[in-house]
């Protein structure tokens, strides 16, 4: 049977709804400055179905650390304890991640691998999550290489030249 949809979970999807799509975009990205806000898109443990939902974030050494303070009432948190795999967006671009939970008992599997900024963080967070608040750093997923076989090699300025070079080429008489 389900539970009864409370204020709160009312107001907080009305919220995501609206803000979601501009935040997805990259506004209100962490640019400049670390903080700032991100989309976070997780697996429902149950449902299997992906869900979205804005969150502050800052970045630190390349990882990105996100909060609510509805701690595990949250469903993204309860989702990336279940699958850790997720996909947030930063400045506009979906980028995949491995999500490591802040407990209370101050033990996440995989911090030892984290940068020793992101580590000292983590630890200064845990009293916090004993007020209920929740935190995860999203550990980013290598890249994929590029195949060179595709013609995707280097930045799109230099794919655009070398095209355009390739067209004069041929255009030219040859004497």
């Amino acid at each position: 049977m389900p539970a009864a949809c409370t204020v709160e979970v009312q107001f907080f999807r009305l919220l995501n709804q609206l803000v979601e799509p501009q935040i997805r975009a990259g506004w209100a990205s962490p640019r400049f400055v670390p903080g700032g806000l991100i989309v976070l898109e997780t697996v429902g443990r149950r449902s299997g179905r992906r869900s979205r939902v804005p969150l502050a974030a800052v970045r630190i050494d390349g990882h990105v650390l996100v909060s609510t303070f509805r701690g595990d009432r949250s469903e993204w948190v309860k989702n990336i304890a279940v699958n850790p795999r997720v996909r947030y967006w930063l400045r506009g671009r979906a980028r995949p991640a491995t999500a490591l939970v802040i407990s209370t008992a101050g033990r996440a599997r995989g911090r030892d691998r984290l940068p020793a900024a992101v580590r000292w963080l983590v630890r200064a967070l845990v009293p916090y999550t004993y007020a209920g608040w929740a935190f995860a750093v999203l550990a980013p997923e290598a890249a994929a290489p590029r195949s060179r076989s595709a013609g995707l090699t280097g930045t799109p300025r230099r794919r655009v030249r070398a095209a355009r070079a390739a067209r004069r080429s041929a255009r030219r008489p040859r004497t």
